[in-house]
């Protein structure tokens, strides 16, 4: 291994992005769109409303325990239906493109394919 080649730095900043990620998406549901509006718009998809306050708790949770490194493969694998559930009823509709009217799904797709690659790389404090 060559002095560039340090996977658990790698698995860090992963950890440390995709919590960062998910907390500020979680932070913009609860305070900008406010906990009332969130589970009104997924009322407004067709789920029962409360699934947008279980969606700010997963974000803003999930979000703190990867950045603290608590549970990461568990939690990291925990928000990937979550990620799904946007593709299936929000997302896929626009095509692939995020930068779509109404976003696609490539930035789902790619947030689901880092929380799995983060489920198999763990949390970066211990390396077997």
């Amino acid at each position: 291994m060559n002095r560039f080649q340090n996977p658990a730095l790698g698995t860090l900043i992963l950890r440390l992005s995709l919590g960062l990620m998910y907390l500020s998406h979680g932070l913009l549901k609860l305070l900008v769109f406010t906990p009332a509006g969130t589970a009104g718009y997924f009322a407004s998809l067709g789920l029962p409303g409360f699934v947008g306050y279980l969606s700010i708790l997963a974000e803003v949770g999930g979000g703190l325990l990867l950045l603290s490194g608590f549970f990461t493969r568990w939690v990291a694998l925990a928000l990937v239906p979550l990620l799904l559930g946007t593709i299936v009823l929000v997302h896929g509709a626009h095509g692939w493109m995020f930068s779509n009217e109404g976003g696609g799904w490539e930035y789902p797709a790619f947030l689901i394919t880092s929380s799995l690659a983060l489920f198999f790389l763990g949390d970066s404090k211990r390396q077997a």
